[in-house]
């Protein structure tokens, strides 16, 4: 056992014992002693601890030192009543504190009661029990304000896991000092029924069996049990005014004294003020003039020290802060901060800076957040944080989305008002300023607020600025969110998945593929919409084929029909009838055979005008289905697959390419044309 255990274990065990062995009053008086010292202890900690959690035992320390007291209590009962010598300390206190008068003594014991009783005990009790209620309320914010900061990247897993701990910490020791302060209640009731126990019982002890007479035991009884008393109840006003120093603490991050001396001291004109007061009443009274004009100078010279101390504080703080804006220009380091590229960076004009700002109500930070959860959640991957700057070259009402810091797209709201779109049903026309939804480019109408319930009523299809500018930059993440996939993501997701699967995991990396090749097969899915959340299957799909493969493009091949039941609940409607596009198997086999095998993976070698020619033919086809308001589905065979959407995706980047083993058997699909060369 260590040490402090077997101390903490020996301070309670002299408790019980003392409340079974008599002990010699020498013995008590350096128990008391002991007593004293730990009062104080725990209330100077309280006073210099910066915050409670530092305390976070205290709870515990109450009962601790509560039992230890009362069995002290006990103990000098036990030598006040046998043989009326309770120890150098009890005697000491009830002559001195009392001023070898019993009458005085007895006030100052009333008054230490009353004090305690009334004043700190009454109101720590109550502040602990409004603070464990408050603490306790809090905590859904709190965890909900971790959750929003770990979504936004503003902070990571373990700083995450380290604030919710610390949250539990506080709502569980504010919980326990809302029962614990009532140790302190109790022993201070305790210790009144013992005193009047000891009175009572000193005066017939002395009388009946050591025959004296009343006033002589009355004197004697009443000096040791005042004694016993205030040796008892001093050291409890100290925990119980420890107590209260530690529920009413609100600095968090400062010494007590510190914090309490700059608030009370800290503003010179009420200095001044208090000054002027005093010496007022000082000279216009009867009151000692040269005790209230020398307090009142004194109260205005600490003030005109204090205004010179904030003036110094502030030119210096002036100072620092252009020194260090001086030497943030003269590191030769900071220009590295400029070489850091954003993953993803929303800008915008002066005239949208209300739909960020929170303080004015705008909601696009919390928009920014859903994005991210949401697109954690359709495609199992986390997106990196997204940087939202203002940027005053940009027309008022113009944003831009910038990826790796090159810009890929733009759009332009207009302010208090609202986006009118035609889902293609609707013939009555809506008047307004007509313009292009940024995110898929459809005709739509900017219409005022007063024009919003009609538009709704007549089947338009209406959204606000910050919902415009949110699905737009849905839109563009979800086009390059494979390229957003970094090694360092595709590590965090290994890791993820190794705690429930270590076996896998040691089975796949390294020792069957890098983590590069991981990443490229998991940009491969992305990059098509195919939702990486189901990694087990990933993985055990790629563990099975990497023996005889390591090239990423066939591996994909091999994921996604591991993930046809993913894959045909995403394109393919239940209980639906699909049309689709198929290839002319000739075109298949001419597409097979101008595959080139290289080092570096294999490509189309087809001449120019067949290239063209496909073209064509899946514009024609396509088009059929476009036209009847479907998504256009072109099914291929798995051998041709990957070859035939890397020659459309240049052209096509809509169109949606899936082999036979892709789809599920129960799937019905019906083919509307097929594409030849």
């Amino acid at each position: 056992m260590k040490r402090a255990d077997v101390g903490v274990a020996l301070y309670v065990l002299a408790a019980f014992v003392m409340f079974i062995i008599s002990i010699p009053s020498w013995i008590l008086d350096i128990l008391l002693a002991i007593n004293i010292a730990i009062a104080f202890t725990i209330l100077f900690t309280c006073m210099f601890s910066n915050e409670v959690l530092d305390m976070s035992y205290f709870p515990t320390m109450l009962l601790f030192t509560t039992i230890f007291r009362i069995a002290l209590n006990v103990s000098s009962t036990k030598l006040i009543l046998t043989t009326g010598d309770p120890g150098n300390v009890v005697e000491t206190f009830g002559q001195y504190v009392g001023g070898g008068d019993l009458i005085i003594g007895f006030i100052v014991f009333i008054i230490l009661i009353i004090i305690q009783f009334m004043v700190i005990n009454k109101g720590s009790e109550r502040v602990a029990e409004v603070t464990a209620r408050f603490t306790l309320d809090a905590m859904p914010g709190k965890q909900m304000a971790i959750d929003a900061d770990l979504n936004t990247g503003a902070i990571t897993d373990e700083e995450a896991k380290k604030r919710r701990d610390k949250i539990q910490e506080e709502s569980s020791f504010f919980g326990s000092m809302d029962g614990a302060v009532k140790y302190v209640k109790g022993d201070a009731t305790a210790g009144l029924i013992i005193t009047a126990v000891n009175l009572i019982g000193g005066l017939v002890m002395g009388m009946m069996r050591q025959g004296l007479d009343f006033n002589t035991a009355i004197q004697k009884y009443t000096i040791l049990t005042i004694g016993d008393g205030l040796v008892s109840q001093i050291p409890s006003l100290l925990i119980s005014l420890s107590t209260g120093i530690l529920v009413t603490k609100g600095s968090k991050d400062a010494d007590f004294g510190t914090v309490l001396v700059g608030q009370l001291f800290g503003i010179p004109k009420v200095l001044y003020l208090v000054g002027a007061v005093i010496s007022f009443l000082g000279v216009v009274t009867p009151l000692n003039p040269i005790i209230f004009i020398t307090l009142g100078v004194i109260f205005i010279v600490v003030g005109r020290i204090m205004a010179g101390t904030l003036e110094t504080a502030g030119i210096e703080s002036e100072v620092a802060q252009e020194e260090m804006a001086a030497e943030e220009i003269r590191q030769p380091e900071n220009v590295n901060a400029l070489l850091q590229v954003d993953p993803i960076e929303l800008e915008f004009g002066y005239g949208i800076i209300p739909l960020a700002d929170v303080n004015q109500g705008g909601d696009l930070l919390d928009r920014v957040v859903m994005i991210r959860r949401q697109i954690a959640l359709e495609l199992g991957t986390v997106v990196p944080i997204i940087r939202l700057r203002d940027n005053i070259q940009l027309n008022p009402n113009q944003y831009i989305i910038k990826i790796k810091g090159v810009q890929v797209a733009e759009g332009e709201i207009l302010f208090d008002h609202y986006l009118a779109m035609n889902p293609g049903y609707v013939e009555e026309e809506i008047t307004g300023i007509p313009t292009f939804e940024p995110s898929f480019h459809l005709p739509a109408t900017w219409i005022s607020e007063s024009q919003r319930e009609r538009a709704e009523s007549m089947g338009y299809t209406v959204v606000d600025p910050p919902s415009i500018i949110a699905t737009h930059l849905t839109q563009v993440i979800r086009e390059h969110i494979s390229e957003l996939l970094s090694r360092q993501d595709t590590q965090n997701l290994i890791n993820n998945i190794k705690e429930p699967n270590p076996t896998l995991v040691e089975e796949l990396v390294p020792k069957m593929l890098s983590v590069g090749e991981i990443q490229k097969v998991l940009q491969n899915l992305l990059k098509e919409g195919i939702s990486i959340r189901d990694l087990l299957t990933i993985f055990e799909t790629m563990a099975d084929y990497a023996p005889t493969t390591r090239d990423p493009d066939i591996l994909t091949e091999y994921v996604r029909q591991a993930l046809k039941r993913a894959i045909s609940n995403k394109f393919f409607p239940a209980n639906e009838t699909t049309s689709v596009v198929t290839l002319d198997p000739k075109l298949e086999q001419k597409i097979m055979g101008s595959v080139k095998q290289t080092e570096q993976g294999a490509y189309l070698n087809l001449d120019p005008d067949t290239t063209k020619e496909i073209m064509r033919s899946v514009g024609d086809e396509t088009k059929k289905l476009e036209d009847q308001g479907k998504a256009p589905i072109i099914i291929t065979s798995p051998i041709v697959r990957i070859y035939f959407k890397r020659l459309t995706e240049e052209y096509y980047k809509d169109l949606i390419v899936v082999s036979y083993n892709e789809v599920e058997s129960n799937v019905e699909l019906q083919s509307v044309g097929m594409i030849t060369a």
